[in-house]
């Protein structure tokens, strides 16, 4: 076992034992739950009751265009040079937030906005001002909101980085994945040491009040030395978040992946070296551990939101705002209401055929049971706080936690023998090993029918 800082040990053995298939659990019931047959009248109905409950808003707005594929790449995207492709879609998207607007009580405040793709600066600052013009009238947002943007590095210069912070943006997010220049030829996202630094100093002198940067592990062509390399001059870059994703090598499910050489890939014990090292090498430079695989400097708002257990997850995350409900834009958005959550259309010509018969986008959603939000409490507190007070959720829901949870408890002695959970009278506590497996404890809750070889990534 190797002991790490920041709360996390390594243990390969375990890690080992217990790398199987598993959800994220960015939402409960998992995004695999949602199904055809849920209507805009459910809809409208899951939004009068948020209304009643009068919870604050977080908003998330996709835009799925692309200028070239990246080939690790698993979000929903459509690749064009043609920037004309972004008029209709604007004007589509303008009209679902009117729409949708008028169903929410204009008194529920905006706490967070998030702009994600594709490619939010595939827009144009026309463009960026035109959608910005559509919230803004819309919704009333909170004068300390978080509001954040992700970008391609490839396709800002310092003006728009400029404009990006003056328009109302105070946080940015950009994927540097690796900055060796072999492995970023293989994925098809070839940035120049030169401007992912360029890049940063813009955002640091606009003044951004966060950033985030990705890394992935497991490209081709990626080394133990190699991607040190690339965590330490990250590092460097001094980031306020860092995100580390496992690369998932799945074809049939993504066939831009095709074109990686699969010979190239490390092999399953050289990525779990290199997770060793990228964790020892972010901890030593003072990130904590926040969980999953997100990393932030002890003052950023991810790591007090974990220190003050109000730490929360959703479909982009890890978020600081627990209880807010979270309304998506565009097509392929999903919304996460308290008990229902439903997503657009995917594809483009289904999105603006709803949209333009003035209908709610809505391709299929999922009706929460009181079981379901009682479970999703209990996971998201495993999730995001590595720890569960059994009286507290006993006290919110009114029941015997230990009756109610018979089942699961008795699943858990088996972790609990291998050190992934400490169980006691009143507290499930995930331990300093099973920070790195606490999708496997989160999982023991689940009652929902599972085929996680099929759905679900590894949980390492």
């Amino acid at each position: 076992m190797v002991f790490l800082s920041s709360g996390v040990k390594f243990d390969l053995e375990l890690i080992q034992k217990y790398d199987t298939p598993a959800p994220r659990y960015t939402s409960y019931p998992t995004a695999t739950q949602l199904a055809e047959g849920f209507t805009e009248s459910d809809f409208r109905e899951a939004i009068a009751r948020s209304n009643h409950r009068k919870s604050p808003l977080s908003l998330y707005f996709h835009i799925p265009f692309c200028q070239s594929a990246c080939y690790f790449c698993g979000c929903n995207t459509v690749i064009s040079n043609n920037r004309n492709i972004a008029k209709p879609y604007l004007e589509n998207l303008a009209q679902e937030i009117q729409h949708t607007a008028s169903l929410i009580d204009q008194d529920r405040k905006v706490l967070q906005i998030h702009w994600g793709g594709g490619t939010p600066n595939y827009l144009d600052c026309e463009q960026v001002e035109f959608l910005w013009k559509q919230i803004t009238r819309n919704f009333n947002l909170d004068p300390q909101a978080e509001v954040s943007i992700e970008i391609n590095p490839r396709y800002v210069d310092e003006d728009y980085i400029f404009f990006l912070r003056e328009i109302g943006f105070n946080r940015v997010s950009f994927g540097i994945q690796d900055f060796n220049s072999k492995v970023q030829v293989a994925v098809n996202r070839v940035q120049p040491e030169e401007m992912l630094y360029n890049v940063m100093s813009w955002i640091k002198a606009a003044q951004f009040e966060s950033v985030n940067v990705d890394l992935i592990y497991g490209l081709p062509y990626q080394t133990l030395q190699t991607f040190r390399e690339t965590v330490q001059k990250t590092v460097a870059l001094d980031p306020d978040r860092i995100v580390v994703f496992n690369f998932a090598y799945v074809p049939w499910l993504k066939p831009a992946q095709k074109h990686i050489p699969v010979e190239a890939l490390p092999e399953p014990q050289e990525k779990l070296e290199i997770l060793q090292m990228t964790i020892e090498e972010l901890t030593k430079s003072q990130y904590l551990f926040i969980g999953m695989d997100h990393f932030a400097k002890p003052n950023d708002e991810l790591a007090i939101a974990q220190r003050n257990r109000t730490l929360q997850r959703n479909f982009q995350g890890y978020t600081t705002h627990a209880g807010t409900d979270l309304f998506g834009f565009g097509a392929t958005s999903i919304s996460m209401l308290h008990d229902a959550y439903v997503q657009n259309h995917k594809q483009l010509k289904e999105y603006y055929q709803a949209v333009g018969s003035d209908t709610l986008p809505i391709s299929k959603g999922v009706k929460l049971t009181d079981d379901d939000i009682l479970r999703r409490d209990v996971i998201m507190c495993i999730m995001s706080n590595f720890q569960l007070n059994k009286s507290e959720i006993a006290e919110k829901y009114g029941i015997n936690f230990d009756e109610y949870f018979a089942l699961e408890l008795e699943l858990l002695e088996p972790l609990a023998a291998d050190g992934l959970v400490n169980l006691s009278t009143n507290h499930i506590q995930i331990t300093d090993i099973g920070r790195l497996l606490v999708r496997n404890v989160a999982v023991v809750f689940d009652t929902h029918n599972q085929t996680p070889e099929k759905h679900f990534s590894r949980a390492i």
